[in-house]
């Protein structure tokens, strides 16, 4: 498996992924896919604050993507990111949301950030709840019903780690 930056001409592997789980999953709150040329918006979006978005190229086929976003949008926050990972349905547990979250939080320590948060849809979520805590992040708490979808409330799990000195010592 290849971990890289993801490119333009992924944008088709990667609709294919997230229409997938918005779709048949909870991992997104979304309900219907957006068009590719809003895929192409949040690539860029993401690229242009120099923030990782990586494929996860396995025997030739786009087996997952992952990326961070600013956790919130207000400045005290601008040392957040909040992480996204998306397996391809038949990938699942190969190692390729391992291999991506692991990419995502090296990077991203290396760009400065003191804190990675990931908001797990749908409490019931194992796979995503256990690769986290797996990397050391800890369950900070739980969003009860915050999303309806699939004709149902559905929670949000919070769960966050510290990159690099996390808040040991003030930002440079």
């Amino acid at each position: 498996m290849q971990v890289r930056p993801a490119l333009p001409e992924d944008l088709p592997a990667i609709h294919e992924i997230y229409a997938y789980h918005v779709l048949h999953g909870l991992a997104s709150f979304e309900e219907e896919p957006p068009p590719l040329e809003e895929l192409r918006r949040r690539l860029d979006e993401v690229g242009a604050r120099g923030l990782p978005w990586l494929a996860a190229d396995f025997g030739g086929v786009l087996a997952g993507y992952g990326y961070c976003a600013p956790y919130r949008s207000r400045s005290a926050y601008r040392y957040a990111l909040e992480d996204s990972i998306y397996v391809r349905q038949g990938s699942e547990g190969r190692g390729v949301g391992a291999a991506l979250l692991d990419a995502l939080i090296r990077r991203s320590e290396a760009l400065g950030y003191r804190q990675l948060v990931a908001v797990i849809g749908d409490s019931a979520h194992a796979a995503s709840i256990n690769l986290h805590a797996s990397f050391g992040f800890l369950r900070v708490g739980t969003l009860r019903s915050v999303g309806f979808k699939f004709g149902r409330w559905v929670d949000s799990v919070l769960m966050q780690r510290p990159l690099g000195r996390g808040d040991a010592t003030p930002p440079s």
